[in-house]
């Protein structure tokens, strides 16, 4: 794997035993442990995940408001300083070319936080619909991200803070806050469905603040999660992951993030009168939950079917280590999207039988 990229955090893999994998051209930890350790730790106590393989892109200038809102679905004319919201880019006939994180760290001085392997298309993507008096430039290399997710993530993470964390909303961010003597942006956000914060930090600071917060979280059993947990946690609060639920075919609308989709905003975006309609009378097809009752695990693309007709795909699939059933996410024809619609899916040539269920397959309790 010697001509894979590197995170700055790559030294602490070996430290614990991290079984690492090519995801997107970056050599990652699928796990530490195992996934349902770490998931669990995510789930009741706290976990931290390096996320350094993100793509950070930060967009300046006068221009800056008003390219963004040609750029992206969201209302970037809501945010204020210290404030920050998902999104997505899209094509002109609605599909999608990333989903996003828009951080506005002042007046016309934006950072967008973009998927590993999309970092080279989300940039040609930005330089074509370059406007004047916004200058863009890819900072990635520049930036380590460190997430610490669960319950006890607060805890943890105030034992190292001079600011008083609790006053961080969700999606809100504090810039320059001193974690034990490193300056970094604190953001509470996440990618688990659970409480939680989300770290960029220098660079070369990177291995110095996970040694100081996996320190700071011993008592605690703060455990270092790979990209495995982080898959299936995000799996069961249905947070999409691009090139599976959301795709260059895949418009915001039927992937289920319609609420990131603001077309008659002043400034439309790309592709906002394809998801305008969309929005209003309702997308072709519609992201599901499906739970088998038949014994087998729904895995990604494998078909879905009503009777000898095909409706659609498994996006992702597993057995949730939450709820210890074999559930889905799975892009059907609407026409079948109603909870309890009986289908049949494909495991390796076998028509399995399945059910349309609610979703998340998991909701945190706010207490």
């Amino acid at each position: 794997m010697s001509d894979l990229k590197r995170t700055p955090l790559f030294p602490v893999y070996a430290q614990y035993g991290a079984k690492t994998i090519d995801f997107g051209g970056w050599e990652m930890p699928v796990q530490f442990t195992s996934i349902s350790q770490e998931h669990e730790a995510v789930r009741t106590k706290a976990g931290l995940f390096d996320v350094s393989h993100m793509g950070e892109v930060e967009v300046k200038g006068a221009g800056a408001l008003h390219y963004l809102q040609r750029l992206t679905t969201n209302d970037v004319s809501k945010l204020v300083p210290g404030q920050a919201h998902y999104s997505a880019m899209c094509y002109p006939d609605g599909g999608t070319v990333d989903d996003l994180l828009v951080y506005k760290l002042a007046e016309d001085h934006y950072w967008l936080v973009i998927n590993a392997s999309n970092i080279d298309k989300d940039l040609d993507w930005m330089k074509q619909h370059l406007t004047d008096q916004v200058t863009v430039e890819n900072i990635s290399s520049q930036i380590a991200l460190l997430a610490i997710q669960g319950p006890l993530a607060e805890t943890i993470l105030q034992r190292l803070a001079t600011i008083d964390l609790s006053q961080i909303g969700f999606f809100r961010f504090q810039q320059d806050v001193s974690l034990d003597g490193i300056s970094t942006l604190v953001s509470r956000s996440g990618y688990t469905g659970e409480d939680g914060f989300e770290l960029y930090v220098s660079a070369d600071q990177a291995v110095s603040l996970w040694d100081k917060l996996m320190a700071a979280g011993e008592e605690e059993g703060l455990t270092p999660c790979g990209l495995g947990a982080r898959d299936t946690l995000r799996f069961e609060a249905k947070l999409p992951l691009y090139g599976q639920e959301l795709s260059r075919e895949i418009t915001p609308i039927e992937a289920g993030i319609g609420f990131a989709v603001k077309p008659d905003k002043e400034i439309p975006c790309i592709g906002c009168d394809v998801l305008k309609q969309q929005k209003e009378q309702g997308a072709p097809r519609k992201l599901v939950g499906i739970e088998m009752i038949d014994r087998g695990i729904p895995r990604t693309d494998y078909p879905v079917y009503a009777g000898d007709k095909r409706i659609g795909v498994v996006t992702t699939g597993t057995q949730s280590p939450t709820l210890k059933k074999n559930v889905g996410l799975a892009l059907l024809d609407k026409a079948y999207t109603a909870l309890d619609t009986a289908v049949d899916v494909e495991v390796r040539g076998k028509r399995l039988k399945a059910k349309v269920v609610a979703t998340p397959f998991y909701k945190r309790s706010k207490s």
